[in-house]
């Protein structure tokens, strides 16, 4: 599963904006069912940047929301990102070989897709 929260940080705000990031990216990769992270940062723009994070599962995740260190650190940042769907499901991927592996959606509604 991944999650990118996107955010607009003005430009004076981004050395506070990136610390608060690196806290908020510590604390959720501390999680059980974390697999990686990364902030990012558009080059075309620099005042909009990204958090992505990729999980085990929806569940991991969710349960991770929950731990005090990610209330403290993530969770108030996570606040500031634009209002946007954040959370996706993996339907395929490709390695480098180019093979294309289709994975079958978890959600119910999407079964016959």
């Amino acid at each position: 599963m991944l999650v990118t929260n996107r955010f607009v940080v003005a430009e004076d705000a981004a050395p506070a904006f990136t610390e608060r990031a690196h806290a908020a990216l510590a604390a959720l990769a501390a999680r059980p069912g974390y697999r990686r992270g990364q902030l990012l940062r558009a080059l075309d723009d620099p005042n909009h940047w990204c958090l992505i994070t990729e999980w085990e599962s929806v569940g991991t995740y969710r349960r991770a929301l929950g731990a005090f260190d990610v209330k403290i650190h993530a969770t108030p940042l996570l606040a500031e990102s634009l209002d946007e769907p954040s959370a996706y499901e993996a339907l395929a991927s490709a390695e480098p070989d180019g093979r294309v592996e289709v994975t079958p959606s978890d959600r119910a509604a999407d079964s016959g897709r």
